[in-house]
């Protein structure tokens, strides 16, 4: 379960400039490929945060060349808000469904923190959704974010 947004890298001067087609917001750089990729990832999970705590839907991936891939737990937090939205579940309702206090779901939502996989199965079970887990072939071995393929998003 990875989640991979298109990324355009620009030479820029000495360094790339690294922007999203999907995060108009996001804007960042790199010395080289690799440290512009990786860049972009946090600079997506501050984008994706920041469009979470303004309550604002989260866009799919669209295509490109270049991708960025988020963490699995960033993917998995992805899934359970906008799979809160997308069903009508607020922050209270989720909380009294797991039988949590709202710090609990503030947790589980926050990009940031390191949550366990046991109270993300929990919280997306709550809203009717399950993690499929797979596993495949890295596509480039040693660079977990660039992928070659398109991205696949499964909306809640």
């Amino acid at each position: 379960m990875m989640l991979s947004y298109p990324i355009v890298l620009e030479a820029d001067g000495d360094t790339l400039l690294v922007t999203s087609p999907d995060f108009p917001e996001l804007t960042t750089f790199g010395e080289d490929r690799d440290e512009a990729i990786a860049r972009a990832v946090d600079a997506l999970e501050e984008a994706i945060a920041a469009r979470m705590h303004s309550r604002l839907d989260i866009p799919g991936p669209s295509t490109g060349e270049v991708y960025a891939n988020l963490p699995t737990l960033t993917t998995v937090k992805l899934m359970l808000y906008q799979g809160m939205r997308d069903r009508g579940v607020g922050k209270a309702e989720l909380a009294r469904r797991l039988g949590w206090h709202l710090p609990q779901v503030d947790r589980v939502l926050n990009v940031q923190h390191s949550s366990r996989l046991e109270q993300m199965d929990a919280a997306l079970g709550a809203i009717g959704l399950r993690i499929d887990v797979t596993a495949r072939d890295s596509v480039q071995a040693g660079r977990m974010a660039v992928a070659e393929e398109s991205p696949e998003f499964t909306a809640p």
